[in-house]
């Protein structure tokens, strides 16, 4: 199984990216499902096909989906809503819209996400393309379920046992009020641990992919560098760099000229930002990308050198070193200076804030009870120190 994520900046391409990728690995005889999770689908533009919310066939061994943010919220959230709803009676709201209270912000595409890991377990693909929304989006849904883990892990405990306790009596002091039912709390618990579960393949870099694509433009690469370090921030594995609608050939002189100039200036400045990752290019075609035939042209062209559904780089963003005594936690962050990063350690949770960005991070076995001794920049990545074991009383 293979599962491969596009992102980037809205409007650089990236849709048609992700089914042109889709669509060649479908070609070479692998049972390939594109699947879009971006609220605003245009997978059915791209494909210049009608899609559902389950997957249709398109092709042979190719599948697409466009999946439906609310089908998903009554799957994975509908014993949830019928207690909010409940609890919404019980406080006379019934004048305030409930339907848009009982899901909270975000969530509708936390629950288009877990379709990746229903998807990846009914083995009937080699391979997921995902779409995914534009990078900010993208990132901040790629970072739920770290926080979600540690509220499961650190505080659903003790909510659920204090829920036990006072449930007996809390009908006759709320005035009729139930709290949540087993079923209800176990609804939640079930739908943090597939988010966990969900988590754990995406940051396998033998499973899962991100790849960026962009186009030659200033604010475009600029975003695409911080994503590549928020990605680096969170575990997950880059492989690639797409840079699209690249002018190649001879543009003539005047407006078109300037702007091939432009390109050639900044596929250098990618290819010093982003090396050793592989940088594809897909030159600017000559008539609009939507249909199966022009998606394979394009996948051609992004891929005429390299196998579109294999695992373009090997690296590791996250490291443990040893010397001597003492241990060392490397994590790659382009792009950003040690001024940038806070650390801070509480127990064996160290947490890194970059940016808007924060990840809390579950110290391995060999780093706990180690105090940070210091921390420094160098080779683009943050090596913070350990010290020795603080004695147990």
């Amino acid at each position: 199984m293979r599962i491969i994520i596009y992102t980037g900046k809205g409007g650089v391409g990236k849709t048609s990216i992700a089914a042109a990728t889709a669509v060649r690995l479908a070609a070479q005889g692998k049972k390939t499902l594109v699947m879009s999770t971006d609220a605003a689908h245009s997978l059915s533009d791209a494909l210049d096909l009608p899609l559902g919310p389950d997957p249709v066939q398109v092709a042979p061994d190719l599948w697409a989906q466009e999946i439906d943010s609310m089908q998903e919220t009554e799957r994975n959230w509908g014993a949830v809503q019928s207690w909010l709803a409940q609890f919404m009676n019980w406080a006379k709201l019934n004048d305030v819209t409930t339907e848009e209270m009982l899901v909270f912000p975000g969530m509708e595409e936390l629950f288009c996400l877990l379709q990746i890991k229903r998807q990846a377990d009914s083995g009937l693909f080699d391979t997921l393309i995902v779409d995914c929304a534009p990078t900010g989006e993208t990132l901040r849904l790629l970072s739920y379920p770290n926080v979600l883990n540690w509220w499961l892990e650190k505080i659903f405990p003790y909510e659920r046992r204090l829920i036990k306790v006072v449930r007996p009596v809390a009908k006759l002091v709320t005035g009729g009020l139930e709290l949540p039912s087993d079923e209800t709390l176990e609804s939640v618990e079930r739908f943090i641990r597939d988010l966990e579960d969900l988590q754990t393949m995406l940051l396998n870099p033998e499973v899962t992919s991100v790849r960026i694509v962009l186009n030659p433009e200033k604010m475009v690469i600029s975003e695409a560098r911080r994503s590549f370090t928020y990605l680096n921030l969170f575990g997950f594995h880059t492989d690639a760099v797409i840079v699209n609608r690249v002018l190649q050939g001879d543009v003539g002189e005047g407006f078109m000229s300037q702007w091939k100039e432009l390109h050639e200036r900044y596929a250098e400045e990618i290819e010093q930002c982003f090396s050793p990752l592989p940088i594809l290019r897909v030159p600017l075609m000559p008539g609009e990308v939507f249909g199966l035939q022009p998606l394979q042209q394009v996948g051609e062209e992004a891929f005429r050198d390299a196998d579109a559904g294999s695992i373009l780089y090997a690296s590791r963003s996250e490291t443990i070193r040893k010397d001597g005594e003492a241990y060392s936690l490397e994590l790659l962050l382009p792009f950003i200076s040690k001024e940038e990063v806070q650390l801070t350690q509480l127990g064996d949770e160290l947490t890194v804030h970059v940016g808007s960005y924060k990840r809390k991070i579950h110290l391995p076995r060999t780093l706990m009870g180690r105090p940070i001794e210091g921390a420094r920049f160098r080779d683009d990545a943050l090596h913070i120190r350990f010290g020795g074991r603080e004695p147990q009383h």
